[in-house]
């Protein structure tokens, strides 16, 4: 419907006349035909030898219009109209161009055979490192580096390290992943993949390998392809390592390729994807089978340390999973604790808190003969619940070698704090004499409230002595 309208002047004055009209509407065609797919005789390329190289080749897409998709068969792919492939190694490969519009795709096949092996094409050391070179037969087993904290880890994609999650020195025992080898040999570039019979799988990418879908990281029954091959690749300057046919190195994440971020004769530390997150990057930490790293040992001192909370501490305080100040105001300045400052430390309500701490590493092992006693003031004001939140300060001495797993060699004194003490300050003090042979720790973990429950509490301290 239109609507037209008229001025009309009569008789000195003007008036509006309002004229309906109607016509018709034409209704557009939106709909537009769908790409119709490709055929397989549209599916054709050729393979062109370098006339200085024969084991470099150009593969031209000849089907105009698609978008090409390249597999050279080699570890490696690529896509454009125009690609190189490079074959440093003699042998047949199956070169796979995939053709693909909105209605559809369809793949071609080529086999290429590499009459000799150019080894001035595999001069990055990189392969000599992972495999011990073309003269080496046997190549080079690689293992997880169970022992070293951070040997599995995840961390936010656009980062470049394991800031969420890093294991502990052995873990993940018993999950079929330390008795994982992984084998790189340069003659046919042969990728060995010996999971003993189970992989242990990232728990979203499980089904991938046959796993059940679930929240748990699952140890999968699983037969790893005996036909693997393996290729260092290098893309600006940064250095890949790509394994053929949906191979994987240990832990499975549903990807095959593992950017190297640092590789020396025995140790190996490697970055990748994560299929089925796409916010995340996973790394490993590898050695060679057989190598045993050498323990380096913090110097052994008595502790000198001191923090009243008021600018003055010769250390610094790490909190994990609580809310921490350095420097509140007291909130009951009378004795035993007059100061104008203290820590305000607020136990965190959730799972997130169950283990909340406050904590410090330091450069050397403590010498207990020496030096054993830690003394602390600490105030628990009554408005918590005790109910459910416990009324105890505990100490902890571990040895932070062994990351995550600590806990399992430390050394524990627990305080608890009578309701007569409520809203008071109260002097603590935590004497490890019994243990003064022990040359192992090196860090110290402070908890208020109780830990292994999700309740939340607030304290105050103030005065912390190690010395």
């Amino acid at each position: 419907m239109k609507l037209n309208y008229i001025i009309k002047q009569t008789a000195g004055f003007l008036s509006l006349l309002l004229v309906l009209s109607f016509s018709a509407c034409k209704k557009e065609n939106t709909t537009k035909d769908l790409d119709a797919a490709p055929t397989a005789d549209q599916v054709q390329f050729t393979v062109t030898p370098s006339p200085t190289n024969a084991n470099v080749l150009t593969l031209v897409n000849q089907s105009p219009g698609f978008k090409a998709l390249w597999d050279f068969g080699n570890g490696a792919t690529g896509d454009g109209n125009t690609v190189t492939a490079s074959y440093p190694l003699a042998g047949t490969y199956t070169v796979t161009l995939t053709i693909a519009t909105a209605g559809g795709s369809v793949s071609s096949t080529k086999t290429v055979v590499i009459a000799a092996t150019n080894p001035a094409m595999l001069t990055d050391p990189a392969f000599e490192i992972l495999s011990g070179g073309l003269s080496n037969a046997a190549g080079f087993t690689w293992v997880i580096d169970q022992k070293s904290p951070g040997h599995l880890g995840v961390g936010e994609i656009g980062l470049m390290e394991p800031n969420w999650y890093q294991a502990g020195p052995d873990e993940k025992n018993g999950n079929g992943f330390y008795d994982d080898e992984m084998t790189f040999n340069m003659n046919g570039l042969k990728y060995t993949y010996d999971n003993k019979g189970t992989t242990f799988a990232n728990a979203a990418n499980a089904p991938g390998i046959g796993g059940p879908a679930g929240s748990d990281d699952p140890t999968v029954n699983y037969t790893p392809p005996t036909n693997l091959t393996w290729l260092v690749t290098e893309n600006n300057g940064v250095k890949y390592i790509t394994i053929s046919g949906g191979g994987f190195i240990s832990y499975y994440l549903g990807v095959s390729q593992y950017q190297i971020l640092s590789l020396n004769e025995n140790e190996m530390w490697l970055r990748c994807l994560d299929k089925a997150n796409a916010g995340n990057a996973w790394y490993l930490k590898l050695i060679k089978k057989g190598y045993v790293r050498p323990v380096v040992q913090k110097p052994l001192q008595a502790a000198n340390l001191s923090d009243d909370f008021q600018a003055t501490a010769n250390f610094t305080w790490t909190a994990e999973n609580i809310d921490f100040v350095n420097s509140y105001d007291n909130p009951a300045k009378f004795p035993v604790n007059t100061s104008a400052k203290v820590g305000y430390y607020e136990k965190r309500t959730g799972d997130d808190g169950q283990y909340g701490n406050l904590n410090v590493t330091l450069p050397y092992r403590f010498n207990l003969a020496t030096t054993n006693k830690i003394r602390l003031k600490v105030f628990f004001p009554s408005g918590n619940d005790f109910t459910k939140t416990a009324a105890t300060v505990s100490v902890k001495l571990q040895n932070s070698l062994l990351g995550g797993n600590a806990w399992q060699t430390q050394t524990e004194i627990v305080k608890t704090i009578s309701v007569a003490q409520y809203n008071t300050w109260v002097q603590l003090e935590f004497d490890f004499a019994g243990i003064s042979d022990q040359t192992l720790y090196d860090k110290i973990v402070v908890q208020l409230g109780g830990e292994g429950h999700p309740n939340p509490g607030i304290f105050y301290l103030d005065d912390f002595e190690f010395k």
